[in-house]
């Protein structure tokens, strides 16, 4: 059988496994060895698999992700997120909707010590859902706004996405973190001009917001300072080239560990056991997300090589990049690809199964790595929210029991344009992306 033609309907048999529901890792790895074994021969398939697991244990650039897992477990369980959201919402207060406004400013600030969709989605939903219902907020508006708001955890640093795209298009981590800080600022502001937009649209949305002086507001900002530090001395110290990215994982992942054990002291709550407690569940959490994340990098890792071998990608981006048309045009392409993708998948095996497609086009056609990376994310953004699946919505959906499915995707629509909107301006003006990296040492 020609290798293409077996290219194409092991990518078929893939998103049906998918759709049955078998785990995302287990199916790459299942269809990515059948297929090797088939193209090539059952031997070459097996030393694949014997070799490749060792190959992406020993990868010290994959070193970073369960350290930043880790500092997002310690920074939840030492209480920033609820200092995050109090101080977004005192600030903030004066604009229509100003809790789902408040809520989309915490979920940035969180995403900026987590680095996950799913975990800053669940985070702040926890938190923010019962306030905006005790204001009396529509159920609509408030689903939707943390749906859109937890996407912003994989586009603030660090994040774990970005590291897979680093490691998979071979560019710089460092780069591509500070390179998210513009684009996420100019997301959040994106969200919170829907939200307002929405209320003024239909005041009946959101009741206007309470009113705070200039001391609660002042007060509110010591919420802020673990957040500051840990964002500043993680990211400063890449920014600046004191620390190399691994070293700023693991000093971020000790001092999220500190800053826990202070607000337990400062709280008066620390004793050995309660502290025993938290370390123990931030450990499992970590092992047992970056053990879901593992089996999808070696899933993936052979699925690509069988995907190489069958000249698909090599074949796709040659036949792309003789077409005559603006190479925006094929951008617009993709996303939509990323769009059908995200209703099924999230961002992990995403990332995984297109990059070694989409980056060898992209970088025909003249893009920058950095910069595609940035809209890699915002496009997987789209899929986190959007209908049938939209794993943010899920998300959402196991928070507020009570709250149907098919409201939270009515509250995340409108954010979709929002998306759409952000991809267009950092097509249009590729600097909001590019422009600190030039800065970096």
């Amino acid at each position: 059988m020609d290798p293409i033609t077996v290219g194409v309907i092991g990518i078929i048999i893939f998103l049906v496994l998918i759709f049955m529901g078998m785990n995302i890792g287990l199916a790459l790895l299942l269809v990515g060895f059948c297929g090797y074994a088939l193209v090539v021969n059952p031997t070459a398939a097996l030393s694949q698999l014997r070799t490749d697991p060792a190959t992406q244990a020993s990868t010290y650039s994959f070193m970073v992700v369960p350290l930043f897992i880790l500092m997002g477990n310690f920074a939840y369980h030492a209480g920033l997120s609820g200092g995050l959201y109090s101080c977004a919402n005192k600030w903030l207060n004066r604009l229509p909707g100003s809790l789902a406004c408040a809520t989309v400013a915490a979920c940035a600030g969180f995403g900026a010590i987590c680095g996950s969709c799913a975990a800053t989605c669940a985070t702040m939903g926890t938190i923010s859902i019962p306030e905006m219902r005790r204001y009396g907020y529509n159920d609509r508006l408030a689903t939707g706004s943390i749906a859109m708001g937890g996407t912003l955890g994989i586009l603030i640093p660090p994040s774990t996405p970005m590291i897979i795209y680093c490691i998979m298009a071979e560019a710089s981590i460092g780069k591509l973190f500070i390179a998210g800080i513009l684009p996420g600022i100019m997301m959040a502001v994106l969200c919170m001009a829907t939200i307002i937009i929405q209320v003024l649209h239909n005041p009946a949305l959101a009741p206007k917001g309470e009113k705070y002086s200039w001391k609660e507001r002042l007060i509110s900002l010591k919420g802020l300072i673990g957040v500051v530090i840990l964002f500043g001395i993680v990211l400063g110290g890449m920014f600046s080239g004191v620390f190399s990215v691994n070293q700023s994982a693991a000093i971020g992942a000790f001092l999220a560990l500190i800053i826990m054990i202070v607000n337990m002291c400062l709280q008066r709550s620390f004793t050995w056991k309660e502290f025993w407690s938290k370390f123990k569940d931030a450990m499992w959490t970590t092992i047992r997300t970056f053990a879901m994340t593992f089996l999808i990098i070696i899933g993936a890792s052979l699925f690509c090589k069988f995907l190489t071998i069958t000249q698909i990608p090599m074949r796709l981006a040659a036949y792309i990049g003789g077409l005559n048309v603006s190479k925006y045009v094929i951008i617009a392409l993709m996303t939509l690809v990323y769009l059908f993708l995200g209703m099924i998948m999230d961002e992990l095996p995403m990332i995984m199964l297109t990059v070694p497609i989409f980056w060898p086009i992209a970088k025909a056609l003249g893009f920058d790595v950095v910069w595609f990376g940035i809209y890699i994310i915002l496009s997987m953004e789209l899929g986190a929210i959007s209908p049938p699946v939209g794993l943010n919505c899920f998300i959402i959906s196991g928070v507020a029991k009570d709250v149907p499915l098919g409201t939270i995707y009515k509250g995340a629509l409108p954010f979709m344009l929002t998306i759409f909107v952000g991809i267009a301006l950092l097509a249009a003006f590729p600097q909001i992306a590019l422009v600190l990296p030039n800065l970096m040492k």
